[in-house]
């Protein structure tokens, strides 16, 4: 591609007012409406002094602003440009936000986190964003470090990653037909331990997951952490909500003692990294195997706290032989095991437990929208900042749903781009606004079923 020469280009001026960057938070802006965000912070929020007034067109603006793709405060300054002031009400200036988000106690973090878990819910009864939460449901629970430069942000450190930052916390649900939604956020100080309020965030998800669920809804939610998460306040939090779990184990001397125990005979080819399928006797052919073998959890507690369940070990060649001398039993293979409460069969239950690692997806995504950055120095601002990014990841996976199933499991930064970051103009006729999008967009069909969808008379504009 290069530049016309019939008619180059011969100067570029900022002058047009009706111009918007971003027209697809005209429909993002509507499902929020529809969904009560702002009615929910009004009546949930309590935020202080006149800093705090008008938190729901606040949070709205905040939402919006992250939706768009901003990540910083700074970055709020895009919903004031060109004919946006005509298409949205009030749309507030960075330095207003910013005021705002400083304000915020630990308390008011919390009452966030109900506006969040509200929302998530009409969400679910407006848009089909949970569609098979009544069937089998995966709840994974997994920890971040998000990197901070300077010694600046309050509750910062050196954690578990070896860099400086602060430690996010997040559970996300997993339906059959969906992509994940994140269903509870916790901002912790950077030196903290992964499990460190874990069966709290634990025991809110499945409620949320149980409120969220029909009366006919069948199966126990299945609980996926890794190895920093094996101990008995989490696997008890997850028993005691009514589900299910599936956790790594660390490698002690009594889990391999169990392994070693393991009848050689025991173990089945799995589809693995260079697996091959003999169709004839129906097996895979695969340098992986798996195996499994009764075990109870915790025998060094009480016997009213031991969990019993199965330990469901992987095992793979060692590609890394030790030096002579070393015990035999981890010199031709290296083992990865789980404990698991669940009845799948060894296979499925090993290929259930590998799906844990979507949540590092998540991660992923938020760090690429709005958590690229923390944008305060006060630790309660910063952690309502999570919630509020955790808000815009979940409106916009609810949007995407509604196009179609091209997007439904799309990441976040290209639904933006197909549906969020589209260049309009607006035109005025009869006093009513009309949005001229850019002819062949590529996602025309997708962006005009979510713009149908919620602007039908089936469905007002406010909650």
């Amino acid at each position: 591609m290069q530049l016309s020469h019939t008619r180059p280009v011969a100067s570029a001026v900022f002058d047009d007012r009706n111009l918007v960057s971003c027209a697809g938070l005209v429909p993002m802006t509507v499902l929020a409406g529809q969904c009560g965000l702002a009615t929910l912070a009004d009546e949930h929020l309590s935020v202080p002094t006149d800093k705090g007034a008008n938190a729901g067109a606040k949070v709205s603006s905040l939402v919006a602003g992250m939706i768009a793709g901003a990540d910083s405060i700074d970055d709020m300054r895009l919903l004031r440009h060109g004919a946006m002031g005509t298409l949205f009400d009030r749309p507030y200036a960075p330095s207003t936000l910013g005021s705002f988000l400083r304000e915020f106690a630990f308390g008011h973090v919390r009452q966030l986190d109900a506006v969040a878990a509200r929302l998530l819910a009409r969400l679910h009864a407006r848009t089909p964003l949970l569609a098979g939460i009544d069937g089998p449901v995966m709840v994974d629970l997994d920890d971040t470090i998000i990197e901070v430069h300077g010694y600046a942000k309050q509750g910062s450190g050196y954690g578990y990653s070896g860099v400086r930052g602060l430690n996010a916390m997040i559970a996300t649900v997993t339906t059959a037909g969906g992509a994940p939604v994140i269903t509870g956020q916790r901002l912790r100080k950077g030196s903290c331990g992964s499990p460190r309020g874990a069966a709290r965030i634990i025991g809110d998800t499945l409620a949320t997951v149980t409120r969220l669920r029909s009366r006919a809804a069948t199966g126990k939610p299945l609980v996926r952490m890794d190895s920093a998460f094996y101990g008995h306040p989490s696997v008890s939090a997850a028993i005691r909500g009514g589900a299910d779990v599936s956790v790594t184990v660390r490698l002690d001397s009594r889990v391999k003692a169990a392994i070693a125990a393991i009848d050689e005979h025991a173990w089945t080819p799995i589809e693995y990294t260079d697996a091959v399928y003999d169709e004839p006797i129906g097996q895979w052919i695969s340098r992986a195997e798996v195996a499994e073998i009764a075990f109870s959890a915790f025998t060094s507690r009480k016997s009213t706290e031991h969990i019993p369940g199965r330990l469901v070990v992987r095992r793979v060649p060692d590609l890394n032989p030790t030096a002579d001398g070393q015990a035999t039993l981890f010199d031709t293979w290296r083992f990865h095991a789980f404990f698991t409460t669940t009845d799948l069969d060894t296979v499925t239950a090993d290929n259930t437990h590998r799906g844990h690692a979507i949540i590092e997806q998540v991660h992923a995504d938020l760090k690429a929208s709005a958590l690229a950055h923390l944008p305060s120095g006060r630790f309660a601002a910063n952690a309502a900042w999570l919630v509020l990014a955790v808000m815009a990841f979940n409106l916009t996976r609810a949007a995407a749903t509604l196009t179609g199933p091209a997007l439904a499991r799309a990441r976040t930064a290209t639904i933006r781009r197909t549906l969020i970051t589209v260049p309009g103009r607006i035109a005025c006729s009869a006093r009513r606004l009309t949005l001229h999008l850019p002819r062949n967009w590529p996602w025309e069909t997708a962006w005009n079923m979510l713009f149908h969808n919620l602007f039908s008379r089936h469905h007002p504009l406010v909650a």
